[in-house]
């Protein structure tokens, strides 16, 4: 169990709009890229034994020539054109959010992510709901908030949402930038919600 969670014995978990007991989130899985970086993240054997997944997450990638990028997410190694998304975003200070929305793609984008071209120490957060993963009778939906904030003009924050227009139950997770690799130290956990 999370320490986090632990402390403060129950949350209320993004977006489901009750409180929930430390105890409804089973952790599954976490993995932390090594030395050297990686192109991607996956966590695979997913058990359907669960209502709902979570993933959190910070996370850095390979780029000098831009302050950030955007993390994408494949799921059960489906890489044909079945994903839509939307993100309502703010990328820098006073500037006006903005709105994306893509469909008939072989991803979802579902943060924004800081580069190389910000300082070593900046990592950015992001925590992705994945709604009735098990359930094999409608496409999957997921929810999205990430972001980060380099103590300069070119922060950011995303509200994401996506949609994989397949009814099979999910059973893998792949989640990689959209140019070069994910920076040593990015971290993702995966964990299960036992109900709402």
């Amino acid at each position: 169990m999370s320490p986090i969670l632990d402390s403060i014995g129950s949350v209320k978990a993004f977006g489901w709009g009750k409180i929930l007991s430390s105890t409804a989130f089973e952790s599954i899985a976490t993995t932390t890229v090594g030395s050297g970086g990686s192109s991607y993240v996956e966590f695979t054997s997913i058990p359907s034994t669960y209502t709902h997944l979570q993933i959190r997450g910070i996370n850095r990638f390979s780029r000098t020539a831009d302050s950030t990028g955007s993390l994408y997410m494949q799921l059960n190694s489906d890489t044909g054109s079945n994903y839509s998304f939307h993100q309502l975003y703010n990328y820098g200070f006073n500037s006006t959010p903005s709105v994306d929305a893509s469909s008939n793609q072989s991803y979802m984008s579902v943060s924004y992510i800081p580069s190389d071209w910000n300082s070593a120490s900046i990592y950015g957060g992001v925590v992705i709901d994945i709604l009735d993963y098990a359930n094999t009778n409608k496409y999957k939906t997921i929810r999205a908030l990430g972001g980060f904030d380099p103590n300069s003009q070119y922060g950011s924050v995303v509200f994401a949402s996506g949609n994989w227009r397949n009814t099979n139950a999910i059973t893998s997770i792949k989640l990689y930038p959209n140019v070069n690799s994910l920076n040593q130290y990015t971290s993702y956990a995966l964990y299960g919600i036992k109900g709402v």
